[in-house]
């Protein structure tokens, strides 16, 4: 299955409804940014990145729910 990656903007108020949409996944999706890779299903990991930055998120399947949370954080490329 093809990988996909998506650039997104979060604010730290938004990393709850973001672990929360990704967590009803049942695919792995990451989200990085720079050389740091955190599992998004984790608010923990996802709280530790830095929100200044562009975030990279990657994943391999389609949920449309999940789809939709991203277009609200997208970047435009």
């Amino acid at each position: 299955m093809n990988m996909t990656q998506r650039k997104i903007k979060l604010r730290p108020d938004e990393v709850k409804d973001f672990v929360a949409a990704a967590s009803k996944c049942d695919f792995d999706i990451d989200i990085a940014y720079n050389r740091y890779v955190v599992d998004a299903k984790s608010f923990l990991g996802v709280m530790g990145l830095d929100f200044a930055s562009v975030l990279t998120v990657s994943y391999a399947g389609y949920n449309a729910a999940f789809e939709n949370m991203l277009g609200h954080y997208a970047m435009a490329c």
